[in-house]
């Protein structure tokens, strides 16, 4: 009988997004896990912070600039990447961006930067990955794994968010087309669909109108810690998940029943 754990000093893993919120949380576990970590995002500057921080608690961490919506960009960070750690085998697609606002008002350029971050940049994140994690044997070994940060309102809409509903729909289905693409090639591709989670960004809304009446149609009237995914997050990179591919998993406390 195998004895699983989620014991990470193995694996190397790149997080986008890592610069703040739910990014800069699974750095950190990730490298709490024993994981050597990748932060990737456009803000240097906040990644180096982060970097001393995991260092200093006796993490392995290095910082990489990556903008997920340019190739180019992306390439080079996974090429930093491996000169510090090694190949990655391990990625939570987690950069995202939300431009509010009404479907009938939504500056196109809104729309197209968000379809840019949200799905295409998932896609050349996953897809660069991908490749190199084929180059390092994963075929072989069996060990790729890709997380998808997707969100309840790929299949809940919600007022004023058109376009960051849709680009969320688009990435829960591109996570099951990828899996379906790489199952024989050793490489799990997983989505989270997170509920409301208190983050940095949005603790002072949940005391303001609008938070009060989502909560109210909340099941337990309530939003979720920032740690509430980590042991769905800890299971899709580890060994222990091995058979789970192709999933979509809501993780919401019950905020969409």
């Amino acid at each position: 009988m195998s004895v699983y754990s989620y014991d990470l000093r193995s694996r190397v893993a790149l997080v986008t997004g890592a610069s703040s919120g739910l990014g800069n949380h699974f750095a950190r576990v990730l490298a709490a896990s024993g994981a050597k970590v990748v932060m990737a995002a456009r803000r240097l500057t906040l990644l180096d912070d982060l970097c001393d921080v995991i260092t200093a608690d006796g993490g392995a961490a290095v910082a990489v600039e990556m903008d997920v919506a340019d190739e180019a960009s992306v390439i080079a960070a996974y090429d930093r990447a491996e000169a510090a750690f090694g190949p990655v085998d391990t990625i939570v697609a987690n950069a995202g961006i939300n431009l509010p606002g009404s479907s009938l008002g939504l500056a196109i350029d809104d729309f197209d930067r968000m379809v840019d971050v949200n799905v295409r940049g998932v896609f050349l994140t996953a897809r660069e990955g991908a490749r190199r994690m084929v180059a390092a044997g994963s075929a072989a070994r069996g060990n790729g794994r890709i997380t998808i940060i997707s969100s309840i309102t790929a299949h809940q809409a919600s007022l004023g968010i058109a376009t960051y509903c849709a680009t969320k729909a688009a990435v829960a289905q591109l996570g099951r087309a990828l899996a379906k693409d790489w199952a024989g090639k050793g490489i799990n591709v997983n989505v989270l669909c997170p509920g409301y989670i208190e983050t940095e960004l949005n603790a002072n809304i949940w005391a303001q109108p609008m938070g009060e009446k989502l909560l109210d149609g909340f099941t337990r009237r309530r939003v979720m810690p920032i740690d509430a995914l980590d042991p769905m997050l800890l299971h899709l990179c580890s060994d222990a998940a091995s058979h789970v591919t192709g999933s979509v998993l809501t993780i919401d406390d019950g905020q969409t029943l």
